[in-house]
């Protein structure tokens, strides 16, 4: 999984797809601690996350930690539904302090399902 980046003013935004399980995670881990380090602000966009376990929540979990212990900002945006699952699931909500909101199509999808 290599994440889609681009740069918005001094933001580094990823964009992440598929599926964010221990094959995924240990897959992507090189690139987002590369945008770590060669940038003072990342987003990750996981709206389009259609699976993740404990081994993406984990790598999401570095990824903060490591962000707050160089002080820089990075903010989780677009969670999926697999993504609140999980969060929810595992009540990670709160911990991560970003606001967490369906996406406008995935809240239509859920409402016609």
């Amino acid at each position: 999984m290599e994440p889609h980046s681009e740069r918005r003013e001094a933001c580094q935004c990823l964009h992440l797809a598929g599926e964010m399980t221990i094959y995924g995670a240990a897959e992507l881990k090189p690139a987002l601690l590369y945008a770590l380090g060669h940038s003072e602000e990342i987003e990750i966009d996981l709206a389009d996350i259609s699976e993740i376990d404990t081994s993406g929540v984990q790598l999401l979990m570095l990824m903060k930690r490591e962000a707050a212990d160089a002080g820089k900002a990075l903010r989780l945006v677009g969670h999926s539904p697999a993504v609140l699952e999980v969060f929810e699931l595992l009540g990670l909500g709160n911990w991560f302090g970003d606001p967490q909101l369906l996406p406008a199509d995935a809240c239509e999808t859920r409402r016609v399902a």
